[in-house]
């Protein structure tokens, strides 16, 4: 599984100049058909899509194109999950979060627990990847909660890509950040 942007022209082209690195070895990614077709659930309705797939050239690794919209094994946008994840850091359950968002509440339930479990993890990653993109940064102020503190150094940090290199979205750049695994279940070392 590769992040990629959400221009989808633009990540073609990149893919058929071999402007794509492998995520396994030095190689380039090549064309290499699709992915299944899915559905997911977008801010205002279901999205029918399928993933780009590629292959590297060197190792013949196959590699899945995901878009920054997505977040790994999860049916719903990431900004949809990430206004539930903001929500929840300013004190909202997950019932009205569900509520609000059109979305089971078992779903949320299971979104806000993951999320809670990693939120030390995705402070100290996010808060580091600030400092990477901004030395001269102020230190995150804690804002009460683990959750809280999480979101507000996702918040900074897809501030200071924004500055730095280009606009994009909070949650897109946390799914890119991430390599998709925002909620993923935790796993010994990074992401």
């Amino acid at each position: 599984m590769l992040m990629v942007g959400t221009d989808q022209v633009e990540v073609e082209r990149l893919l058929v100049s071999g402007e794509l690195s492998c995520p396994v070895c030095p190689g380039v990614l090549g064309p290499w058909g699709y992915a299944r077709s899915r559905c997911s659930r977008g801010p205002v309705g279901t999205v029918r899509h399928q993933p780009r797939r590629a292959r590297c050239t060197s190792c013949g690794v196959t590699h899945v194109l995901l878009s920054a919209l997505w977040l790994l094994r999860r049916a719903d946008a990431v900004v949809v999950i990430g206004a539930a994840l903001e929500g929840q850091a300013t004190g909202k359950g997950h019932r009205p979060i569900a509520m609000a968002s059109g979305r089971p509440v078992s779903t949320v339930r299971g979104w806000l627990r993951r999320f809670a479990a990693r939120a030390e993890h995705a402070r100290v990653e996010f808060t580091r990847l600030l400092h990477a993109l901004d030395p001269v940064a102020p230190a995150v102020t804690p804002r009460g909660s683990p959750v809280a503190d999480a979101v507000e150094a996702i918040g900074r940090a897809a501030a200071a890509v924004v500055v730095r290199l280009s606009p994009v979205g909070p949650w897109e750049f946390a799914s890119r950040a991430s390599a998709g695994r925002l909620l993923a279940p935790p796993a010994g070392v990074g992401w």
